[in-house]
């Protein structure tokens, strides 16, 4: 048990010495130095440098008279203490992160992210700090991923609206899916992600390469206000096609294959991404 309690104390910022210190005068007090020292068997050349140490503090406390003695402040008192001190430094730092991601937000930056996981988690950042509106463009695999997130940002009134390449089920959400996935991915080599908050904010990127997926994060406008046009332009297609698809492939082949062809890169391997 005791070893218990020292490596507890520890992690309230105690050292060895000054939790067999404590543990010591919690047993048995008062003491005088040299029998705290010979109860926790911490050496006697580093005894009063440790109860200095723990009077500074507030820890102990000692007897004015020639020779002190010394107590423990109760260990209720000590919790409480270090409780109080702790919520107090978290406070404090969470106003200074959030002074400093007020800052560091500036609408001039442009941030690269690397890897699938921190562009999700980025992506889930955006999506909780949304407060009217998220657009998205997505693959079905890659938009499950932030459907808690996106759940509650639902829940909190914003509204949700989507292009997803593949099956979804999100009764919180307009989805809007583009049918011909398969077909897409098989082109492009690859999958995208697109995230818009609020007209402010977006990430973007290639999510299908793990750790070598790369997107970029800003609240650039001249970057923010053409992507989110590129999404909502998407969803302006996708209600064209529901009203007029047998038309359209008429004229410009099945799931409108002959514009993608047109408006690909030369030659046959378009997998350039």
């Amino acid at each position: 048990m005791k070893v218990e309690l020292i490596a507890l104390l520890r992690q309230m910022n105690f050292t060895e010495y000054e939790a067999k210190a404590y543990l010591a005068l919690l047993e048995k007090s008062p003491l005088s130095g040299y029998a705290v020292a010979l109860n926790s068997g911490i050496p006697r050349s580093k005894i009063y440098q440790v109860l200095g140490t723990l009077l500074s503090r507030g820890d102990i406390v000692a007897s004015q008279e020639e020779v002190p003695l010394y107590s423990p402040i109760p260990y209720t008192e000590l919790l409480s203490r270090r409780k109080r001190a702790a919520e107090q430094v978290f406070s404090e730092a969470d106003s200074a992160f959030e002074n400093y991601t007020i800052s560091s937000r500036n609408r001039d930056g442009i941030w690269n992210i690397s890897g699938h996981d921190a562009i999700r988690d980025k992506a889930i950042e955006i999506i909780n700090a949304a407060q009217t509106r998220l657009l998205l463009e997505a693959w079905a695999e890659d938009i499950n991923e932030l459907k808690d997130a996106l759940e509650n940002a639902a829940g909190r009134g914003v509204l949700i609206q989507a292009v997803v390449y593949g099956d979804v089920d999100f009764s919180f959400a307009e989805i809007y899916q583009h049918d011909s996935s398969e077909e897409i991915t098989e082109d492009y080599g690859g999958r995208w992600l697109i995230v818009s908050s609020d007209n402010r904010e977006i990430v973007a990127g290639i999510v299908s390469l793990q750790q070598n997926s790369r997107a970029a994060w800003t609240l650039h406008p001249g970057l923010v206000m053409p992507i989110t046009e590129v999404i909502i332009h998407d969803l302006y297609l996708m209600e064209i096609l529901k009203e007029f698809r047998p038309l359209l492939e008429n004229k410009f082949g099945v799931n409108l294959k002959q514009l993608r062809d047109k408006f690909s890169l030369p030659g046959k391997n378009k997998n350039y991404y």
